[in-house]
């Protein structure tokens, strides 16, 4: 457990250096050392000159391996085409998601053009409480072949950050989510609108292709 904290300290982080990853995990610092030393020396991280510690090429190989065969890649493949169009169309950027437990992870995304635009969330993850993507993915699937409603939010996790969120229906519930976030300032009046019509017609065509009727 203290191995699986540690890497996912390091996933979630980008570039951790010793202390932080053994204080965010509660682990001492000559034991995280030790854990460290053994997942660089297997590929799983590697070590830079200034001493942190970023994922290496085994945690890639296994990453990109289960994007292409695992549990998600029938969801994340079916996404694409709709997170595309969702940078297009809302010029911000948009996001897949999914449930794990308490948790939502991001797990793919198309990133916005603008200069100022929001990024780097792919393998982060956020409460389920409290946060429009978390009320997305545990939302009741009560749309009775209606377009699921949009969720918002601002400042939830990053202040002055807005996210625009719903969620992808399956056969049996809710699979994931697309979530577009974007400077607040940017995402009012008009423009939301529009961004949560395109957010919510990207996982109604997401749903059907999972899932034709």
């Amino acid at each position: 457990m203290r191995v699986l904290s540690l890497l996912d300290r390091v996933v979630a982080g980008g570039a951790v250096g010793l202390t932080e990853a053994a204080d965010a995990t509660g682990i001492p610092v000559s034991t995280a050392l030790r854990h460290l030393r053994v997942l660089t020396s297997h590929g799983y991280l590697v070590r830079n000159d200034l001493g942190r510690y970023s994922v290496g090429p085994s945690f890639v190989r296994l990453a990109l391996a289960a994007f292409q065969s695992g549990p998600y890649a029938r969801l994340t493949a079916a996404a694409q085409p709709a997170l595309q169009r969702l940078a297009d169309t809302t010029e911000e950027s948009a996001y897949l998601a999914v449930r794990d437990g308490s948790e939502a992870v991001y797990i793919a995304t198309v990133e916005s053009r603008r200069a100022i635009r929001h990024v780097g969330w792919v393998g982060k993850s956020v409460p389920i409480e409290g946060t429009a993507l978390g009320e997305a993915l545990a939302s009741e699937m009560t749309n009775h072949g209606r377009p699921p409603a949009p969720f918002f939010n601002t400042g939830a996790i990053e202040p002055d950050v807005t996210a625009v969120v719903a969620p992808i229906h399956g056969s049996e519930g809710i699979v994931g989510a697309f979530s577009v976030l974007g400077p607040a300032e940017r995402l009012t009046g008009e423009r939301l609108d529009r961004t949560a019509e395109a957010v919510v017609d990207a996982a109604v065509k997401t749903s059907l292709a999972l899932f034709p009727r």
